[in-house]
């Protein structure tokens, strides 16, 4: 699944992030729809069933890590091109307000890494819990 997303807005980057962490938040449906209940054991393979979900989830953690990764690139160097023009002109009000704007938007990015870990620690927790018994998770 690909995403096109967009570094100057944070709203619609969040937006962006929040479709591709849809299996994350979804995992627990995605396990109970993938693996087998005692009494359809035989007709499932919960083995693959379990690979190609730990496959999906980590193409898509890897994903949403790069996009948010480049949008801080683009960010700091947004943010550093504007201090270079801010210290050329301090008493420009439009050019603080921007530069300040920019700062905010740099940590928001950066609060979203340390959400991204989170999540992954989740979404791998349950994971484990469920798919255990059919794979070696920690092999994956």
């Amino acid at each position: 699944m690909s995403f096109n997303y967009e570094c100057g807005d944070f709203s619609q980057f969040q937006e962006q992030l929040k479709k591709m962490r849809d299996l994350d938040d979804k995992i627990i449906y995605a396990l109970n729809t993938s693996l087998p209940t005692e009494s359809f054991k035989g007709q499932f393979n919960p083995e693959s069933k379990c690979r190609e979900l730990h496959k999906q989830l980590e193409v898509g953690h890897g994903n949403r890590q790069e996009a948010i990764k480049k949008c801080i690139l683009v960010c700091a160097d947004s943010v550093k091109q504007l201090k270079e023009k801010r210290e050329d002109n301090r008493d420009d009000v439009a050019l603080n307000k921007q530069f300040k704007t920019e700062q905010r938007k740099l940590r928001l990015l950066q609060a979203e890494l340390s959400v991204e870990d989170i999540i992954r620690e989740r979404t791998q927790k349950t994971f484990r819990e469920r798919c255990r018994l059919f794979v070696n998770v920690d092999s994956l």
